[in-house]
Parts: C-alpha cells; structure tokens; sequence
C-alpha cells in the first residue's frame, strides 16, 4: 500500500493516488496526504486507479476528507474505480456524497 499526493501547479486541486489496499492500515498515511498543505485547495481528486481493495475503514476514511474539504460545499472526486470499487461505493451511496468517474 502507498499513498501519493500532487497538488496541482496553480494549487487549487490535490489529487491523492492510493496504490494497493485501502483500509484502516492507510488512515495516518492518507490523512496525512491531505492535511500536510497549509493552504487548503479547492478541490481534491482520490485517484484509484490502482487499489485493489476497499473496506469500510477506507469509506469512513472518505467521509473525513469530505469533511475536511468543506462538507456539503466540498468537491471531491473519486476516480478511476474498479468495478469492484464502484460497486462498494454505490452500496454505500457514496454517488450521492461524491463526484464518483
């Protein structure tokens, strides 16, 4: 498991990669992905394009950085999902909180 983060050149957008399994092994790691900027960007893309696993550790770990972003007012994007992925969040209704690509 690995975690990347790349804040965009005009530091508006963050977009945080996370590689292998996301679950509760991933929490320091992936809070510290987006806490460490000092200047909070407006947007933020979670990129799974390579995660082979979620859980619900990973799901509540989802809801914290929408939290973080601004709630409601956040805008948050979770990206490249496998169809396994896909599946778990669309159970989860996490379509209905988050921009799912």
């Amino acid at each position: 498991m690995s975690i990347e983060s790349e804040v965009s050149l005009d530091g508006k957008k963050l977009t945080i990669a996370i590689k292998g399994r996301f679950d509760f092994g991933s929490h320091q790691a992936f809070r510290e992905a987006y806490e460490r900027f000092y200047k909070v960007p407006e947007a933020y893309v979670v990129d799974l394009k390579e995660t082979t696993y979620i859980d619900s550790s990973a799901l509540g770990m989802l809801l914290l950085l929408r939290d973080y972003a601004g709630g409601d007012e956040s805008d948050v994007s979770v990206i490249n999902c496998n169809a396994d992925v896909r599946k778990i969040l669309a159970i989860s209704n996490f379509d209905k909180l988050f921009d799912i690509n």
